[in-house]
């Protein structure tokens, strides 16, 4: 039953923070606050806490590594796209992992920053704006509410 609970309840946090990201990127005017890979970001942060990979930090600095990298290849580097995004999620992959930041959904956001052709803006609204927020509902709802010792404390 604990299964059962545990995906109820990390199903209905996704819903929320997702569904808050949503409102204020397309009913309000204060920007862009959703970016693809916090989805993925949602399994970690509320059905697997306790990873290191949902940590604070690793959301964080794992999302602004990668969109960087992407930026980077994407403004600075004259490949063709079939070489730009391997090669910028590889670079954005092992950033991740010499900084000690990995968070998995975010080795998506190379391809997101290059398809999307984003600017530098996108690092302040989504990618910023975003992590902040979805790591405060993750200690909100973990640290209170299941009363979870989120962040780890290690």
């Amino acid at each position: 039953m604990g299964n059962l609970k545990q995906s109820l309840l990390a199903g209905l946090f996704s819903i929320i923070t997702i569904g808050i990201l949503t409102f204020l990127t397309y009913r309000t005017e204060f920007g862009i606050f959703l970016l693809a890979s916090f989805g993925s970001s949602m399994v970690l942060l509320y059905g697997y806490p306790e990873s290191p990979f949902a940590q604070p930090k690793n959301v964080f600095f794992g999302h602004l590594v990668t969109a960087i990298v992407g930026l980077l290849f994407l403004n600075f580097v004259p490949l063709p796209i079939f070489l730009t995004i391997p090669l910028a999620v590889g670079v954005g992959v092992g950033l991740m992992i010499l900084l000690n930041v990995t968070h998995p959904p975010a080795g998506g956001n190379p391809i997101i920053v290059i398809i999307g052709s984003v600017s530098f803006d996108y690092l302040l609204s989504p990618v910023i704006s975003g992590s902040v927020i979805i790591i405060i509902f993750a200690i909100i709802v973990n640290k209170f509410i299941l009363k979870k010792s989120y962040p780890s404390q290690k």
